[in-house]
């Protein structure tokens, strides 16, 4: 009889789960999806009722509805408009931020055509600017402008050359849900050769610009019921002017052309955040192969977007609307300010903008003006809280970083796994309720997760595909065809064979993870005497299997032990010192066979870098004499021990060496970075003429002494002028690779000693 055996159907099942769970998450369901997603929505929520780092400059100046009401009815501004305000609101409002002086001022409102209906504005000195002009004129003095660039719409040059930048302001909400939960770094816009907007201007042509598009070497102008326009290309990307106008190309225009020039428009808030943050946005790199944006700017500040294969990157809602770290105020209040200010009647001014990145948008309801939707925070948000809170996003750093599918795929193989053991194993009821407080408790890690780093881990593939699936069908398989098969096996052997081989018989189974110049101080430490402890044990061991006839593995065996003693000693040594640079905040570079190399002030700053490294090498010093001291007196015992083990013909043990340090310290200006292959480990280290020197320092500082540098004692005396007046100074030291001899001071490090006599420093030679 052949039947499949019962326990090989959990793994059966499991993989099956797996297998299905893979296909689903690869076909990306939509359903599934939205449901991850409203999880998502749940964890922005509850992640508002923790505290989490955000930003103290952010402000919002919101337009609503009494401002409108104001604006119209008002008699003190000296004006009053209806809904559709003339630019020199706006103009007013750059103007009262920049006086109370705004960091930047991003303007969610669309400025897409010149008004010269709108009337002019009277200044001090007599004259009447157009409305238009007087708004780019307040811009231009303010220099701090961000405009608003919808999609598929231009903005006047006047306004474009006066502000500072233009920051996009599209929404992209999830399907089918039509909520907010993304936004875009940046979008590319096109400028095409004026010969191409001349073709575009013309209805007969009939071409929509919009809709071009490069296949290999051509531009393709497609065209609504007729053929597409093709034009060529060199392999240079040109195409040739004489496509378009003939021969009769006017004098001194060039032949050869691109169709076309490409700008990155940066989402507002990301514009927002680079104006505090100094970040370089037209030296973006760009790698959305690799899932990420890197900005970096002033002062070694770097920031890694993370955004998806279309540089879609998920919003960190952590400022809502009514957050009390949010400043706010409506834009009534700042023209009523303005208003003051103009009629100098500064003493009833107050100031709640000075160093504020400032976004201006509407919070009106029932007209043109509204901008409100559905986002993670609720279904009716204004929706210009996005800018604030991406630009918050980039001030902390704290981005919204959704598992790769790689870790979801491991963690959907893990849980389903779990399931299958504990279902198998255990009693349904039993299971079913571990099973149920295993998904809460991994429901409880993704919202902790989240509030506490902005981690997005997957919730509905694991737990309700996974983790439940799994269980189910285990479930379905013991409840129907494990009893079926029982029964049918029982109906058989019942009567031939005793209840524990049928039992047995039940029971039977048959399947067998950018450099910056800086000002550092560099340490080395290396470990004196490991070189003639290596050749000693060696030597012993030798000697030891020719007096016993070793050979082949039993040979081998005893040089294996000497090394791992040796071994052990070494990072005994190297162990401590390496616990103390990491005490004294040091940054622990490398281990270079038995030499620790280490800095200090970077890739964190340390106005005290240089103390804090002499204060570390002293303690190290004193650790190690500490150590020695400790490994003399289990000699001493050894000793005597020996004698007994001797005259009872046992091996002896050997002693435990004692180890010296030589330390070298410089301090001076340095390249600080990651070093290595881009694609591979890459090591964040030191390197330049000061890191060399601090090395040629250890070379030369003998055995348990420590030798700085020049700069490293003028440190000494600006933060603790003790320490430098108990540092000696040495003869200056010829240093191989340094054409002049090189200052050095030595520090003492033992208890109560002294600074060294002029005999004693003529007796003394650095270099043993």
């Amino acid at each position: 009889m052949k039947r499949l055996p019962i326990k090989r159907v959990p793994a059966l099942i499991t993989l099956g789960v797996i297998v299905l769970i893979s296909l689903v998450r690869g076909w990306q369901f939509n359903f599934l999806e939205s449901l991850e997603r409203m999880t998502y929505d749940l964890r922005v929520r509850a992640a508002l009722r923790h505290a989490a780092p955000l930003a103290t400059n952010l402000g919002f100046v919101f337009i609503d509805d009494a401002s409108i009401a104001f604006v119209r009815t008002n008699t003190t501004l000296g004006y009053n408009y209806g809904l559709y305000w003339p630019r020199q609101v706006y103009g007013r409002l750059v103007q009262e931020l920049a006086a109370q002086g705004a960091r930047a001022v991003a303007l969610d409102v669309i400025f897409h055509e010149l008004r010269p209906d709108h009337p002019p504005v009277r200044m001090a000195d007599g004259s009447f600017p157009e409305s238009d002009e007087f708004f780019a004129l307040q811009m231009r003095r303010a220099g701090n402008v961000i405009l608003a660039l919808p999609e598929d719409l231009t903005l006047p040059a006047l306004f474009q050359t006066n502000a500072l930048a233009l920051g996009d302001i599209s929404t992209h909400k999830d399907h089918p849900e039509g909520v907010l939960r993304r936004a875009q770094a940046f979008r590319v816009r096109r400028h095409w050769h004026f010969a191409f907007q001349q073709v575009a201007a013309d209805p007969e042509f009939g071409v929509d610009l919009r809709r071009a598009r490069v296949e290999g070497r051509q531009v393709v102008l497609p065209r609504s019921g007729v053929e597409d326009i093709r034009v060529p290309l060199d392999a240079e990307g040109c195409f040739d002017l004489a496509d378009f106008a003939g021969d009769k190309l006017p004098p001194g225009v060039a032949r050869r052309a691109k169709p076309f020039t490409e700008e990155r428009i940066w989402h507002m808030g990301i514009v927002l955040a680079a104006v505090e943050l100094g970040l370089d946005l037209a030296g973006a790199e760009v790698r959305l192969d690799q899932g990420r944006i890197t900005l970096q700017g002033a002062h070694g500040v770097r920031r890694d977007i993370p955004v998806d294969a279309d540089g879609y990157f998920y919003i960190n809602w952590a400022l809502p609307p009514n957050h009390p770290q949010l400043a706010q105020e409506s834009i009534q209040a700042l023209l009523q300010q303005d208003g003051l200010r103009l009629q100098q009647r500064t003493n009833e001014l107050h100031n709640h903008w000075r160093g504020k990145l400032v976004v201006v948008g509407s919070s009106a309801t029932g007209n043109d003006l509204t901008d409100r939707g559905a986002t993670p925070l609720k279904a009716d948000t204004l929706l210009a809280s996005q800018h604030w809170n991406v630009a918050n996003s980039l001030l902390t750093g704290r981005f919204v970083r959704r598992a790769p599918l790689g870790v979801e795929w491991a963690l959907v193989a893990l849980l389903a796994v779990v399931a299958a053991v504990v279902t198998w194993k255990m009693r349904v009821l039993v299971a079913s309720a571990l099973l149920v407080l295993l998904g809460a408790a991994y429901v409880g890690l993704g919202f902790v997760l989240y509030a506490r780093t902005c981690y997005w881990l997957p919730l509905v593939l694991p737990v309700a595909g996974s983790l439940l699936l799994t269980h189910l069908g285990l479930v379905t398989w013991r409840v129907v065809f494990e009893q079926a098969e029982r029964r049918r096996v029982r109906s058989i052997f019942a009567r031939i064979v005793s209840p524990k081989i049928v039992n047995e018989l039940l029971a039977a189974e048959s399947f067998s993870l950018g450099g910056v110049r800086r000002e550092i101080t560099v340490f080395f430490a290396d470990v004196r005497g490991f070189t003639e402890l290596t050749d000693s044990s060696q030597e012993r061991v030798a000697a030891l299997v020719r007096r016993h006839g070793l050979t082949g593995q039993a040979a081998e065996d005893c040089f294996d032990e000497q090394a791992r003693e040796t071994l052990s000693t070494i990072n005994l040594y190297l162990g401590l010192v390496a616990d103390t640079v990491i005490r004294h905040d040091g940054t622990l570079d490398k281990f270079i066979g038995d030499c620790v190399m280490a800095f200090w002030g970077a890739p964190t700053p340390n106005p005290r870098h240089a103390l804090a490294c002499v204060r570390a090498a002293i303690e190290m010093q004193r650790a190690v004499e500490q150590l020695n001291q400790q490994r003399a007196a289990e000699n001493a015992r050894r000793e005597r021990e020996n004698v007994e083990r001797a005259s009872a013909g046992l091996a002896e043990k050997p002693r435990l060496p004692r180890l010296l340090l030589g330390t070298g310290i410089n301090t001076g200006m340095a390249t600080v970075g990651l070093m290595g292959s881009a694609a591979e480990l890459q090591n964040y280290t030191v390197f330049g003429r000061e890191v060399n020197l601090a090395s040629r320092l250890e070379n030369a500082s003998g055995q348990g002494r420590i030798f700085i540098g020049q700069c490293t004692y003028e440190h000494l005396r600006r933060d603790d002028p003790a320490l430098a007046a108990t540092c000696t100074e040495l003869p200056p030291q010829d240093l191989k690779g340094f054409r002049s001899p090189v200052k050095v001071y030595e520090v003492p490090w033992r208890s109560g000693e002294a600074a060294p006599s002029a005999a004693d420093l003529a007796r003394r030679d650095p270099s043993a």
